[in-house]
């Protein structure tokens, strides 16, 4: 155990130390001025965070990833698919409530959810929760029943526009770019390795001669749902789109007695969303799967490492990511607006590589495609793309023009691509815009544009100008390794072509016959 213990703490130290040595590289510089609180707590956070994400990761090999598999499996296996339909609409439900990315993002939007205090941030956390687990039964029956996910995407992206038209009809378009970040936030670093396993499960089980990759895209219709739900509930905000409180970035909110009650307040939020998971696992258990007490020992193991990761990582995120985050925005936008697009493209390049869920894509994507697709090349995809999103996203706040500019051309290429490359790189594609934008993106990358946004427009324009990056970085994955999959589609067919060249142009003399 402590040997793989090991192992994840490299893997995730690679993770995290490249953007923690950025910003600490540029805080001593005279571009960006933070105070030696910040600093402190940045570099301390950063090592917490390496402990976190290696606790988590151990935890979803042990505990996350078996359960989706055996739950898959095991109500495939019985055939009754109502019960496997009820089941993964009440898990998914289940394990979105325990995703922490989005208790991060609910937290900083809470004031305008039509409810008071944290019932307002429950709203938001159980409407998207709501999304996810309708979208993770149509996911379900679409591979229970074999069916293409190109053109499901495309009526449900088609529905959610028609959505979107009508929440800027309604006068609530400012919220449309929060209803993007909620799908791009809802899979995360718990959502992904259950989900996915789960689906593997379900696609061995039903079998077929497109198994493997029926097992790809769950992910992506589980992130359509939420941004469907949100939108509904956004027409029936009540708080002011033109107040935002930028007070919650202040590093003084989460140091001295404050950090004891955020470590509470964190252990409480953890053993709540975990505790249903397991409740809910139990009652399987005894009813139907009737697991070996070996294989529950071990599950029971790999939760206690996931709860304890997941305190470690959301209190490192909240306390040294966020305050330090919107600060470089505020005073690299103030500094120099090109070079602010220069920093985000950067951090946009080396975050990703510290999102725990992108390490449990890549690694199922490699064993699913017998290597066809390497780790290391979805790794440069998804860095380059996520670099590329951030990027765009600084300049859209910088000049002030509605996200719709980028999304619609987006994914009418992304879903366009997906007519022309194999199914299974579309799955994997509009997977990875899922798992991209985890944790770091928004405790670190959203208030670093919301610092921007409001040095450049004021508190008034956040929603408007700062919400949407989360969006972004979901979107432009699709692209890129869609990209990919034509490449390889290509790469194949030029060398089928060579040997065939070959094998006609050969000189019948070297053939040699046998009598």
């Amino acid at each position: 155990m402590f040997k793989i213990l090991f192992s994840k703490l490299k893997e995730s130290l690679i993770s995290v130390l490249p953007i923690a040595v950025i910003v600490l590289i540029i805080s001593f510089t005279p571009l960006v001025d933070l105070t030696v609180a910040e600093k402190v707590a940045f570099a301390v956070c950063s090592v917490l965070l390496i402990l976190g994400i290696a606790l988590f990761n151990l935890g979803a090999d042990l505990a996350m990833t078996p359960m989706g598999n055996h739950v898959g499996e095991g109500l495939t296996k019985s055939k009754k698919v109502m019960i496997l339909v009820a089941v993964c609409f009440f898990m998914g439900v289940l394990i979105t409530i325990a995703e922490p990315d989005l208790s991060v993002l609910a937290n900083q939007v809470k004031d305008i959810m039509p409810a008071d205090g944290d019932a307002s941030k429950w709203l938001l956390i159980i409407t998207v929760g709501l999304g996810v687990g309708l979208f993770l039964v149509l996911g379900v029956l679409k591979i229970i029943f074999h069916k293409n996910l190109a053109p499901l995407l495309m009526f449900f992206y088609m529905m959610l526009f028609a959505v979107c038209a009508l929440l800027i009809e309604s006068g609530k378009g400012g919220l449309f770019p929060l209803s993007f970040d909620s799908g791009g936030v809802t899979t995360g670093p718990i959502t992904v390795p259950f989900i996915m396993a789960l689906g593997f499960g379900i696609s061995t089980t039903v079998g077929g001669r497109n198994a493997s990759e029926n097992s790809f895209g769950l992910i992506a219709l589980c992130s359509v749902g939420p941004i469907i739900a949100v939108m509904l509930l956004s027409m029936t905000t009540t708080g002011s789109l033109d107040v935002y409180d930028t007070d919650i970035y202040a590093i003084e909110n989460y140091l001295g007695s404050n950090l004891g009650m955020l470590i509470l307040h964190k252990i409480k939020d953890v053993v709540l969303a975990l505790g249903l998971i397991v409740a809910f696992f139990l009652v399987l258990q005894f009813a139907v799967l009737k697991l070996p007490k070996k294989k529950l020992i071990q599950m029971a193991v790999g939760i206690v490492y996931t709860f304890v990761g997941l305190v470690i990582f959301l209190v490192a995120v909240e306390v040294g990511f966020m305050p330090v985050g919107f600060k470089i925005g505020k005073q690299l936008a103030d500094f120099s607006p090109a070079l602010l697009v220069v920093f985000g493209f950067v951090i946009g390049m080396v975050v990703v590589l510290a999102e725990p869920a992108i390490h449990v894509l890549n690694k199922q994507v490699e064993e699913v495609t017998g290597g066809g697709v390497r780790k290391i090349e979805m790794l440069v995809a998804l860095s380059v793309a996520v670099g590329i999103s951030i990027g765009l996203s600084l300049i859209r706040t910088i000049f002030g023009f509605s996200l719709l500019y980028y999304l619609i051309p987006g994914y009418l290429i992304s879903l366009g691509l997906s007519f022309f490359v194999p199914r299974m790189y579309t799955g994997i594609a509009f997977d990875s815009g899922g798992v991209a934008s985890g944790p770091l993106t928004s405790s670190f990358v959203l208030p670093l544009v919301i610092g921007a946004c409001s040095q450049l427009h004021g508190n008034g324009d956040i929603y408007s100008f700062a919400y949407g990056v989360v969006a972004m970085v979901a979107m432009t994955p699709l692209i890129t390794i869609q990209i990919l999959g034509f490449k390889a589609v290509v790469s194949s067919k030029v060398r089928t072509n060579i040997k065939m060249k070959r094998i006609l142009s050969a000189d019948d003399e070297q053939i040699i016959y046998f009598e």
